[in-house]
């Protein structure tokens, strides 16, 4: 398998760590992929599959469990303290709930026009969907699960995250911005821009030291202040990079570069960061999921058909959806 070792550079200050690609889970079932979520509580790895939601048991990949939806899944977040769980339903402009015990869907609430990322603010106790072609966020309240808000933006919402403190922080795609939500409000208090990066896609986010991470479309990773929108560093990853994860013990940060690598950079303190380098993957491993509890980090990957000019994506060929869990030692 392939490996990445630190820099020589940093060796004599602590033990030099090894990634590698240390398993590759076969998923059955065509259809493409988007956003997949580790459940903390659980050994539960939850997979955004084509017309459904995978549950692997995360440690050896077996399928525990299949939850249909209508026509494309793309993200799962989960809310534990009420034993529910989120689906955003892509074209179906809707977010599915679903029980997380029995995996029965409980409900269904409308959204705006393409729902993709979701994700569940511990600030707000909300459910929060980004909608792309409709340039807005819809916001849940999952004890009712009812919708309590929508938030209005400029351009198309790639994906958002909470500091836990009361901001939400939204990578506006088209136009190359963090865009920063008030959570108590609901209403956007900053627009800052990513330069040098273009566009945008992944976040993360080092809470501790207030430290967004963000992937860009000119294959860069910029490191900007949340709390005044400064762009502390720029750098290099692979082609395609696209999910970004933040491991909150390592202070590692992470791009997953649909070319088949994984970017890491190591936040060395809150003002000093260094590119580690690029673990080899595969092809396809453009989004990502860190386990906060195990440190793995998971990667789904498949193998396409050659694009054509009317493809958005090259097509999935059946039976080769796989998740890669890349380990450190």
């Amino acid at each position: 398998m392939a490996a990445l070792l630190w820099p020589a550079t940093i060796a004599h200050a602590q033990p030099t760590p090894t990634y590698w690609v240390s398993a590759a889970f076969a998923v059955k079932g065509g259809g493409g992929y988007d956003y997949l979520t580790v459940d903390p509580a659980s050994d539960k790895l939850y997979v955004a599959h084509g017309a459904q939601v995978d549950i692997l048991n995360k440690n050896t990949g077996a399928s525990i469990g299949i939850i249909p939806v209508e026509k494309d899944a793309h993200g799962i977040a989960l809310v534990p303290s009420l034993g529910k769980g989120y689906i955003s339903n892509g074209t179906m402009n809707q977010v599915l709930v679903f029980d997380l015990a029995t995996n029965k869907i409980l409900a269904r609430v409308p959204t705006g026009n393409f729902t993709d990322a979701i994700f569940y603010d511990d600030f707000s106790k909300k459910v929060i969907t980004c909608n792309g072609r409709s340039k807005n966020m819809t916001v849940i309240d999952p004890t009712h699960d009812t919708v309590v808000a929508t938030i209005q933006l400029s351009g198309w919402p790639e994906t958002a995250l909470s500091d836990g403190k009361g901001h939400i922080y939204v990578n506006n795609a088209e136009k190359a911005e963090v865009t920063v939500v008030d959570a108590a409000t609901f209403k956007i208090t900053h627009r800052w821009p990513n330069t040098p990066g273009t566009g945008a896609s992944g976040l993360s986010m080092d809470r501790a030291t207030m430290r967004l991470f963000a992937t860009c479309g000119n294959q860069r990773m910029i490191v900007m202040d949340a709390t005044n929108g400064r762009v502390l560093a720029s750098f290099p990853t692979g082609e395609g990079a696209d999910g970004a994860g933040f491991d909150n013990r390592f202070k590692t940060a992470y791009s997953a570069n649909g070319e088949g690598t994984l970017t890491v950079i190591q936040e060395l303190s809150a003002n000093k960061f260094m590119l580690v380098g690029n673990v080899v993957t595969k092809p396809g491993t453009r989004t990502i999921a860190v386990d906060q509890t195990t440190h793995k980090v998971y990667l789904p990957s498949a193998v396409f058909k050659p694009a054509t000019k009317d493809t958005f994506r090259p097509e999935m060929i059946p039976g080769t959806f796989k998740i890669l869990t890349v380990q450190r030692k």
